[in-house]
């Protein structure tokens, strides 16, 4: 399942933490990259701007499909590594022959109302009605990118906290995808040929209780075992909405909250034989990840 040599990968989405990930990955496997940004002021990183098979950026907006059309115009094979929100714009505006790699999440199959959730099963099915060829992989909750702050915002609470509060005592199952297998993941997809639309979960390694979870961070980085008070969710929500206009350091979303009482997780047999792709452990994930954060500091 090596990429096929058949030109460029235009790239949306090539400034956030997947879209970086997956511009080295490609450059580094010898296939060139068109990244499309929507920032004015966004650059590569220094030591790929003189790359040779890196392009000049291209400015376009999703909201913009004239300007999308524009940037995408010449392109063979897309990744969208942008909020799946925009997939209907990206269908109007991309060849109707290009091969189309997009990124949406699990957090479709929220049984929560949630309006993050809804706009993603809305790119999924624009997506599946469209008849293009590809694939929307749903990823889990993605940690180990440079500058994401899931695994890090946990740590930051657990180094300032004497407990954590979490409701139903954490007992709900996480299984968190380390961005490495996230561009694996991508980066696999772009060599399958696809015979029309399709959707796939992709997810790390192994499932544990959000407790767990807490606990793994605390020992990957050297904290001592977090104390687990289980709390109710309503006075966990309660406490965030009356916290949420406050610029505290450490603060979570209410529908966050409310997202740990359901189970995410998910088989990995279907991402394995479709993609070739073995997920890492979360010991080992979390292992990366705090050793590429002593090696930025």
């Amino acid at each position: 399942m090596i990429p096929q040599k058949t030109g460029p990968v235009h790239l949306i989405g090539a400034s956030g933490k997947s879209g970086r990930a997956l511009t080295r990955a490609l450059l580094a496997g010898g296939i060139g990259v068109v990244p499309v940004v929507r920032s004015a002021d966004w650059q590569p990183a220094d030591d790929l701007r003189a790359h040779p098979l890196l392009a000049p950026v291209r400015r376009a907006d999703l909201g913009d499909r004239r300007a999308m059309a524009a940037a995408l115009a010449d392109a063979g094979r897309i990744v969208n590594t942008a909020h799946a929100r925009h997939t209907e714009a990206l269908l109007e505006a991309a060849p109707r022959p290009a091969r189309l790699i997009l990124l949406g999440s699990t957090r479709r199959f929220s049984r929560f109302p949630d309006r993050l959730a809804d706009e993603i099963r809305a790119g999924e099915a624009a997506f599946l009605a469209s008849g293009r060829a590809g694939v929307m992989l749903h990823p889990t909750m993605i940690y180990g990118a440079t500058g994401e702050e899931n695994v890090q915002r946990l740590a930051a609470m657990l180094r300032r906290l004497p407990f954590l509060p979490l409701p139903g005592g954490g007992r709900s199952l996480i299984q968190p995808i380390h961005q490495d297998d996230v561009t694996q993941s991508l980066h696999a997809a772009l060599g399958i040929a696809w015979e029309g639309p399709e959707t796939l979960v992709i997810a790390g390694g192994e499932a544990a209780t959000y407790a767990d979870f807490a606990r793994a961070i605390a020992a990957a980085c050297g904290l001592p075992q977090p104390r687990i008070v289980p709390m109710p969710a309503s006075l966990l929500m309660l406490a965030a909405r009356i916290t949420s206009g406050l610029r505290l350091p450490l603060r979570a979303w209410p529908e966050e909250i409310r997202r740990l009482l359901e189970d995410k997780a998910f088989p990995t047999a279907p991402m394995i034989a479709r993609l070739g792709v073995r997920p890492i452990g979360l010991a080992d994930g979390l292992a990366r990840t705090f050793q590429a954060v002593k090696m930025e500091t």
